[in-house]
């Protein structure tokens, strides 16, 4: 929820600046005499200054949240307690009580530390120490050392002074200490809003890891080949769905006998995500390449005949109307009106397709993919390896967005009639 303010608060922030900005040095061309731009997505153009806040803002708030030494310490986030804490409890046989005080290491995870020595100190209840690691807590059994213990009646009645009982927790400081039902206080070390590196991993250490796999590899591949294999899959599965797609989708757009024929299969197949025909896969096609291409096929395929249907249906009937006055032929609709018109919504629809192709790559290359992004992310997972998982996604999204911005630049190219009516 914090981060989630944060991100906002900076939002709304930076747009009001950078607005405030770009309406000092706004430069007048013939854009910006334009008197009507709602609506219009010829004038709507990404705003850079927009696109580099927002790559910043990400970047800031995982390294706040994660302590990470690219940011000065000012912005980190609150971290784990880490240090020497202390509280003292006592204990009560009902007849007679004492008081002991227990010492607290808090340790760094990745390190081992013993527990400090302390002396016994007075009394029958004796003073104790527990090492405990960040962001974890520790059962400390304090009548361990006491001369009357729970066998004897005795249990503990308070907490720096709180009275407390089984269930009941009390703040000491540098954490809680909550009692359990069997009368046993739990250690709690103030935890922070920082998050642990097992749930999310610094920027740096990301960072490092792409560097030593890019290196050393990963399972007996490098990380360009596993890379380079993923890309494969994507590329060809896409390409067979939209061979087999798009021609689908102007036959149901351009004849009743193929929507009403084909309509009821491609919607039934809509809808059903390509993980949940992993297991038909495997039994048609094997756990080979094969198999993984045809799931990426599959994932394809429907979106790319929706999408050339929907282009089809959505050419002006004035501009056939009107090629027919001239004399032009079907073919000739076909290729000068139905086909350029129909453009757009093929190149969203490739886009959208290329995206899920990307999705369902790392649930293809989870059976039985020696090589592949999505194997890395599976197998680093297993072993609780959250930054290698967080480079596979790194690195899956930014070559998505690589190709999604060739495929923008192609449409520029090819399609430079969109939004223009």
């Amino acid at each position: 929820m914090i981060p989630f303010l944060i991100y906002v608060g900076i939002f709304v922030v930076a747009f009001f600046l950078v607005t405030k900005i770009a309406q000092r040095t706004a430069i007048s061309d013939y854009g910006s005499l334009k008197t009507v731009t709602f609506g219009d997505e010829s004038a709507v153009t990404p705003n850079r200054a927009a696109s580099v806040i927002s790559i910043l803002t990400i970047f800031l708030l995982w390294g706040m949240f994660t302590g990470s030494s690219l940011l000065p310490k000012f912005l980190h986030a609150p971290g784990p307690f880490m240090g020497t804490g202390s509280f003292e409890y006592t204990v009560s046989t009902g007849d007679q009580s004492d008081s002991a005080t227990v010492t607290v290491l808090v340790h760094p995870i990745d390190e081992d530390a013993d527990a400090p020595e302390v002396a016994p100190g007075e009394g029958w209840a004796k003073d104790d120490s527990i090492a405990i690691g960040m962001w974890r807590s520790g059962l400390l059994r304090v009548d361990r050392n006491d001369e009357l213990g729970r066998d004897e009646g005795a249990a503990v009645t308070e907490i720096n002074g709180t009275s407390v009982q089984p269930g009941d927790s009390v703040d000491v400081g540098f954490g809680t200490v909550t009692i359990s039902d069997k009368g046993t206080p739990n250690i709690i070390p103030a935890k922070g809003w920082q998050m642990e590196p097992i749930w999310l991993p610094s920027p740096e250490a990301v960072v490092q890891r792409i560097g030593e796999i890019a290196s050393a590899g990963f399972r007996g591949s490098t990380l360009w080949e596993h890379l380079g294999y993923s890309l494969f899959r994507v590329v060809v599965g896409f390409f067979f769905g939209a061979l087999v797609g798009i021609p689908l989708g102007y036959a149901m757009g351009l004849s009743n006998w193929f929507r009403g024929w084909f309509d009821p299969i491609v919607e039934f197949m809509r809808p059903v995500p390509p993980l949940a025909l992993i297991p038909l896969v495997i039994i048609w096609a094997g756990i080979g390449e094969t198999g993984k291409i045809i799931l990426l096929f599959l994932a394809a395929l429907w979106i790319m005949a929706i999408a050339a249907r929907s282009g089809v249906s959505g050419v002006k009937i004035s501009k056939v109307h009107a090629a027919y006055s001239l004399g032009a032929s079907k073919a000739q609709i076909m290729r000068h009106v139905i086909v350029p018109n129909s453009l757009p919504e093929i190149f969203t629809g490739a886009r959208v397709a290329m995206g899920v192709c990307w999705g369902t790559v790392v649930a293809a290359e989870l059976v039985a993919a020696e090589q592949g992004a999505g194997m890395m992310i599976m197998v680093a997972s297993k072993f609780q390896n959250t930054d290698i998982v967080i480079m596979g996604i790194i690195l899956i999204g930014v070559i998505g967005f690589g190709i999604d911005m060739l495929m923008r630049y192609a449409e520029k190219l090819l399609v430079p009639w969109k939004g223009k009516g």
